[in-house]
Order: C-alpha cells, then sequence, then structure tokens
C-alpha cells in the first residue's frame, strides 16, 4: 500500500482536493508545483518554474500547464482543469482522476471510458526541466494524445494579461518548437520523445483565477498564451515523453533520461523518509557551492534560515560532506561581513545580529554529531574569531554589556527572527535584552571554552581564563533581568521594561546544551511553554491570555502579519522544545515527545504532500497556512525525532509510532 496515494473519492471533490498540492525542487533552484488534481490555485503553481538570473533574483512560470485530451473515434476528452470567475471549472478534467499517487514520483491515473491513461511527471535533478511520461494502459480503439501547454513567462510574484507585445514565433526543433514570449527570456523548448504533428493556433486562456491568491488579498486573475498544440498517436502499451525546458534535447534520449531520473529518487513510503526527502530538496547550487533555501515557493537564501536548517537538513540525516560544503560559503559570507561589513550577494540578511550567535550553534551541532575534534579542525578558528567580534565591540547591533549580557535595539527595525513589518516597522518590537540572543550568547561563550579545552599553551589558557570571566559575569546577572513572576522567563528587557508576554523564544535559554539555569529554574519556565504554546503542530509565538492574541493566520497581508509570531505556532520550535523537555524530564519524557512527533505524521497527506507547512493556526483545527515548505520546519522535526531515537526507546513504544521514528542505520 502506498503511503502518499489518493483515490478518486477524494480527487473528484474539489473542495477536499484543490487544498492539496505536491512540491518538486532540483539543484538548480527549478521547481513543479501544482494540486493533486492539476488545477493550478496558486500564481506560484507551474510545471515549469525557474530562475531567470538574467532578468532578477526570482523563480519565473514558464509552463505553467499542460492540458491534455485523449480523442476516440472524434471524440475528444479533456482531462486539464482552470477555474474561472464564479466557481466555474473547466474543462472539469479531474472527474476522470481515478488515483494520484506521490510516494516516489507525481502520478495521475485516468480512465476516460475504455481507456486508462498514466501521467508521470518528474523535474530533472541539475537543470530546469521537467519531463512527463504518459502511458496508454489500456484501450480497445485508435487513441490520440493532444497536449496544449499554457505559458505564462513572468515572475512568480506578478501575473500577465493578454497583450500585444507576445512574440507569436516559434522556432522548430527535432520533434518540438522553441519559444520565448518576451525579451530577456531564455527560450523553453518543448519535445515529444516520439514523431508528433505540432499546430500552431494561438489563443489566450482568459480569466484563470487563482483561489489561494484570491484569500490572501493578492491579484488572483490572469491569462495564459496557449500557442498551439501537439497531437500524437498513442498505442496500448505504449509510454510517450513531453519534455520542457531551457535547451532542446534529443528525442530518442528522453525515455533513458526519464528511467534515470527516476531510478535515483528516494521513496515517500514513511514520515521520516518524507522529512527527509524534504530537507534535502531545499539544497540548490549556486555559483557552483551549495546554498539551503529559506523554503518554498516564494523564499530566498537567508543566513538565519541556513544556520538553523543547516544539522537537521545534513548532520541529521548522515551528510556530513553535504553540511561542510554548506557551511563552507555561509562561513566564508560571515566572516566577510565581520571583518569589511560587506553583505553577500547570495546569502541574505547576513547582518543581521543574531547571525553569529546562531553560526556557532551550529557548530557545536557539528561537534555533537561528528566530532569536537573535526569541528576544532574546521571551525575552531571561526568560533573563536566570532567571540572576539562580540566581546571587541565590533558587532554593529549586539552590544556585550557589563553584566555579560548582550544588548540589540529592535523599536524601529526588526532584529530577530519574529521579523514582520507593518509600513517599515516591527509590528513585534522586541528590545534590549532579548532572550534568545542572550540564550545563544552564552551556550556561544561556553562552547568556545570547551573547544579550547585540552590546548596547554599559555595562549588558550589565559583565553579560557578570560572568556570564563565573561561567562561567570553572565551567570551572575542573568536570572536577575529575566526572571519574570511565576518563573518563567521574561522575552526582552530594557532599562525600563520588562515584557512579560509567554513567547516561546525562552525555550532556548532551558534547552541550549550550556544554560545558565539550574533544573528547577528550567523546569519552571518550561511548565509555563507547556501550558500555555504547546499545541500538537508546534510552539504558539504567543500565549493565548495576551491581548494581542490573534490565533489564525487568515485574511489580507496585514491581517496575517499581525498573526505571524502573535499567535500562529511554528513546527521548528519543537527541536528546542524537545531539548528543553527531555533537559528537565530526560527519559521520562521520551514517550510525551514522541505523541506530540506523531501529530505531524497526518500533515504529509495534506496541504502539500510529504512536507510541513510555514505555519499552523494557534487554535484547533490547528490548520497550515503559509508557504508550502520552509526549511527550518523540516531540519528541526528531524532533529527532534534525533533527539527522541538517541535515547533508545523501547521496542513496544518504537512499534507504537512505527514510520515516525526511523531504524538504526535510517539515518
Amino acid at each position: 500500500m502506498s503511503y502518499l496515494k489518493f483515490d478518486k473519492t477524494l480527487l473528484t471533490n474539489l473542495e477536499e482536493s484543490l487544498p492539496i498540492e505536491y512540491l518538486r525542487t532540483n539543484k538548480y533552484g527549478a521547481y513543479s508545483s501544482t494540486t493533486v488534481t492539476g488545477c493550478n490555485t496558486r500564481k506560484y503553481h507551474g510545471l515549469l518554474v525557474t530562475p531567470v538570473p538574467e532578468l532578477d533574483d526570482e523563480n519565473h512560470v514558464l509552463l505553467s500547464s499542460l492540458d491534455e485530451t485523449v480523442v476516440q473515434h472524434g471524440a475528444e476528452f479533456n482531462l486539464g482543469i482552470h477555474k474561472y470567475d464564479g466557481d466555474n471549472f473547466a474543462p472539469r478534467g479531474h472527474k476522470y482522476i481515478r488515483q494520484f499517487n506521490c510516494e516516489t514520483i507525481s502520478t495521475n491515473t485516468y480512465r476516460v471510458g475504455g481507456v486508462i491513461l498514466t501521467r508521470e511527471s518528474l523535474l530533472v535533478q541539475n537543470e530546469p526541466r521537467v519531463l512527463i511520461r504518459y502511458t496508454l494502459v489500456e484501450a480497445h480503439s485508435e487513441t490520440t494524445l493532444k497536449l496544449r501547454p499554457q505559458l505564462a513567462f513572468r515572475s512568480v510574484n506578478e501575473l500577465t494579461h493578454r497583450n500585444n507585445n507576445v512574440n507569436y514565433e516559434y522556432e522548430t526543433v527535432e520533434q518540438g518548437v522553441g519559444m520565448c514570449l518576451y525579451p530577456g527570456y531564455p527560450t523553453l523548448y518543448m519535445q515529444l520523445s516520439k514523431e508528433c504533428r505540432y499546430q500552431s493556433c494561438p489563443d489566450w486562456n482568459i480569466g484563470v483565477e487563482y483561489p489561494r491568491e484570491q484569500v490572501r488579498g493578492y491579484g488572483y486573475k490572469e491569462d495564459l498564451f496557449m500557442p498551439g498544440y501537439f497531437e500524437v498517436q498513442i498505442k496500448k502499451g505504449e509510454s510517450i515523453i513531453f519534455s520542457a525546458g531551457l535547451s532542446a534535447v534529443k528525442p530518442a534520449g528522453l525515455k533513458g533520461a526519464f528511467t534515470r531520473e527516476f531510478n535515483v529518487r528516494q521513496h515517500r513510503d514513511s514520515f521520516f523518509n518524507c522529512l527527509k526527502i524534504s530537507a534535502q530538496s531545499n539544497i540548490l547550487t549556486r555559483h557552483s557551492k551549495e546554498y539551503i533555501i529559506a523554503g518554498w515557493p516564494w523564499f530566498k537564501i537567508r543566513a538565519r534560515d541556513t544556520f538553523i536548517a543547516l544539522p537537521g537538513s545534513t548532520l541529521i540525516i548522515g551528510s556530513e560532506k553535504e553540511f561542510e560544503q554548506i557551511m563552507q560559503p555561509a562561513v566564508q559570507a560571515l566572516r566577510r561581513y565581520m571583518a569589511e561589513g560587506l553583505l553577500d550577494d547570495t546569502i541574505q540578511e547576513i547582518d543581521e545580529p543574531d547571525i553569529p550567535l546562531w553560526a556557532m550553534w551550529t557548530v557545536q551541532q557539528y561537534a555533537k554529531y561528528v566530532s569536537l575534534d573535526k569541528a576544532k579542525a574546521l571551525y575552531g578558528e571561526f568560533v573563536q574569531d566570532i567571540i572576539d567580534y562580540i566581546i571587541g565591540d565590533h558587532a554593529p547591533e549586539l552590544d556585550l554589556r557589563p553584566n555579560g549580557l548582550v544588548y540589540s535595539l529592535g523599536e524601529d527595525k526588526a532584529v530577530t527572527w519574529m521579523n514582520a513589518t507593518e509600513f517599515g516597522h516591527p509590528i513585534t518590537p522586541r528590545s534590549g535584552f532579548i532572550v534568545e540572543f542572550n540564550a545563544l550568547w552564552y551556550n556561544g561563550l561556553k562552547f568556545a571554552i570547551e573547544m579550547l579545552q585540552g590546548d596547554e599553551s599559555d595562549d588558550a589558557k589565559a583565553r579560557i581564563e578570560r572568556l570564563s570571566k565573561w561567562a561567570k559575569r553572565y551567570e551572575e546577572h542573568f536570572r536577575e533581568v529575566f526572571t519574570a513572576p511565576g518563573g518563567y522567563l521574561y522575552d526582552y528587557v530594557t532599562e525600563t521594561y520588562a515584557d512579560a508576554s509567554v513567547r516561546p523564544n525562552q525555550l532556548f535559554a532551558i534547552g541550549l546544551h550550556y544554560t545558565p539555569l539550574d533544573k528547577p529554574a528550567r523546569k519552571a519556565a518550561l511548565d509555563m511553554v507547556t501550558k500555555e504554546l504547546l499545541t500538537p503542530k508546534g510552539i504558539r509565538s504567543l500565549t493565548p491570555n495576551a491581548g494581542l492574541y490573534r490565533p489564525y493566520y487568515v485574511g489580507n497581508a496585514t491581517e496575517r502579519n499581525y498573526a505571524y509570531h502573535n499567535g500562529a505556532c511554528w513546527p521548528w520550535l519543537l527541536g528546542i522544545y524537545t531539548e528543553a523537555y527531555l533537559s528537565v524530564f530526560t527519559r521520562s519524557g521520551v514517550a510525551f515527545i514522541m505523541r506530540r512527533l506523531m501529530s505531524y505524521e497526518e500533515e504529509m497527506s495534506r496541504h502539500c504532500i510529504g512536507t510541513l507547512s510555514e505555519v499552523f493556526d494557534g487554535n484547533p483545527p490547528f490548520s497550515g497556512h503559509g508557504a508550502q515548505s520552509l526549511s527550518i520546519n523540516q531540519a528541526e522535526v528531524l532533529r527532534a525525532i534525533r533527539i527522541v531515537n538517541d535515547y533508545e526507546p523501547d521496542a513496544d513504544l518504537r512499534k507504537s509510532v512505527k514510520g515516525v521514528m526511523p531504524t538504526a542505520g535510517s539515518y
């Protein structure tokens, strides 16, 4: 039985099937995404969406959809589907779908009378090319397949409309055509593996609607250009490949190319494997270097997300080499910023004040899952340089105060991961002594001392003594500054104000390897977080008892921005929550955390298949929203699984969560 399979009962019910999407990405940074019915519901959907660096740093929808028509005895049966005004759908091809299977590649099975046709789609790994294989499983008479491409040639952030600037001309290539609709764009080559007929009949598909954009308060109608159609005879048992890419190919090699790509695909046959594949899908190549994109479909490569997601996306699943490859440009970018104040062309937001703190945490995870000695050899100097950068008062927005705590100004500029803004100002203005900044600083300081242990040189001993004094000073003041009545921790503190909102950021002071809090203090703060913030889908960003609490991430952009960090819950925080919980309850807390992890498994067949949504509502039914996939979510849930798995739960407990907990060697 397939782990990710949907039958006709769901597929023919658009109310149930339209919210379910799939996403496939590749190392190039291209992706292919639509719903299980093939009806695009976002402006970000498309069969081939790719970067066009000659234009900008955005992704661009080239091939929006490919509408298939089965022809028998002169009768046409259209398998495509689009939404139009007034909840009208045409051609309503979803009624022919009998099954959608997404375990290996995206596969639709259609039945039209006596015809059974499968449609298998995959994205080539290292170039912007989509391959679609049509197989005629059953047919009792001569069958023709018509393929009508619908082109957009626009940024994912825009919409296109019928215009007179479109280039109607096309280039004839072997068993296909090449088209470039507008200047600056590359040519899109569309070819078939079998001799076919291309009929040019330019037209526009007017008024296609994207309901997901409509509910988000954005423009949601566009017109798609239809240049013509391909017509090909297909026999029972025969497979025909359609290719769309930025270069022409030899059609004779398409079947072999499809088979090679298929054979290296991993199987989404368990919760763990879904997360593992999803985490790996966030890794892409730019300028011959590897990076982690913050998420799909609209995020960029960002520094904070890179350092948070890196351990879970690589080390947790046994990819030590990939960690090092991704870490290399990240370290270079941060070093350049610390030394010269220069921003990076690829990794955005390298200048945020907590980036050096997260970088040290990332190295600490490498030391934990690989070895401390290797971490010293590769990143020891880097960690010490970060410490000197902060202690030496070189960090422009991270001020080390005499009490050993770090201070950042966030009133007018969002400086933390809670960075939603409105009219250029942070919605959650966290400023002063920020709790997770200070937790990460102390953890990094102690880790830097740990990395010096065993070095008997006078310089190392003197440095350990110096750093230990800073750590001691911190320990003397942390609880005095941050402890709130009731034992939990303030979110941030200034000279005149302490923010008493119960937020999840205190988890880092509880769960990091080095913490100034003793066990009773950790338990008191953890109990408050568990009581106020824990949900089945992650950790709330704000307690429901706060006046600012907005549990539902819905509405227009402004409404969603206000809910983003004031009620929406985040799966990625389960990583540090797991560490915090087990640091207090040790082995007795394993079953509790495993039950939390189990609640995510049902998400593998909801929203975007095989991954976790960006955020979830803070109140029941805890629905997923936002981006289709967020790198830190997959990475930190994977890390939580690894943390729990390292406790070696008993066989009966493991059996009860089969598919959630990987077996030994799965990493």
